[in-house]
């Protein structure tokens, strides 16, 4: 099975460099304009509840139909939402946190241990139904944060959380033949479906 793990496009807070987990923002004119269709034949393809990857998984399969995953959705960035780091410097919770390797909670919002949990859960519970169907390929348009979650969990080569994030309109191609066997996923290669990428 190839399994497709991918980002969605581009928002204002992305090109922001802000931080955006749960607020429900639509891709920027730009962001749809560079995305283009995968050309994959998909049928089906998974989302989360956050317009931005229904809206990205419109352009990149068109005729597919999406199935809305509540707890693929993006971490809960909490008070530390719609903000920069650059606004957070001196700002003592955002301080602890980095100081923490953005491992703990985040007031008002998620751990990274508990949105892990929730994500690598909910993809793994998709990954079980496509093998169980024998499924040839599985689609999944989500977040940066979800693509570095699950990604750390099952992926070969064995790789850090943070130097899992794909990119915007893009993401990974995996071999998931040892899933059923291992829950393991190989890495095959790093896709873009944005105008002027050949991939």
């Amino acid at each position: 099975m190839r399994v497709y793990l991918l980002r969605h496009g581009q928002t204002a807070w992305n090109a922001q460099g802000r931080y955006l987990g749960r607020t429900d923002l639509p891709l920027t004119e730009a962001g749809r304009a560079a995305l283009r269709e995968a050309d994959l034949g998909m049928e089906t393809v998974f989302v989360s509840p956050l317009g931005r990857t229904a809206e990205t998984a419109a352009v990149l399969f068109p005729q597919a139909r999406q199935i809305v995953v509540p707890d693929l959705r993006e971490m809960d960035f909490g008070v530390f939402e719609g903000r920069s780091w650059r606004d957070m410097e001196d700002f003592a919770p955002y301080r602890a946190w980095v100081d923490g390797h953005c491992r703990g909670p985040v007031p008002e919002g998620e751990s990274m241990e508990a949105f892990c949990a929730r994500t690598c859960a909910a993809f793994g519970a998709l990954m079980d139904q496509a093998a169980a169907s024998g499924a040839k390929r599985l689609a999944v348009v989500a977040h940066g944060g979800t693509q570095m979650a699950v990604l750390e969990r099952f992926a070969l080569p064995r790789r850090d959380y943070f130097s899992w994030r794909g990119p915007l309109g893009g993401g990974f191609v995996l071999d998931g033949s040892r899933w059923s066997t291992d829950r393991i996923l190989t890495v095959l290669e790093t896709v873009r479906y944005t105008r002027g990428e050949k991939r």
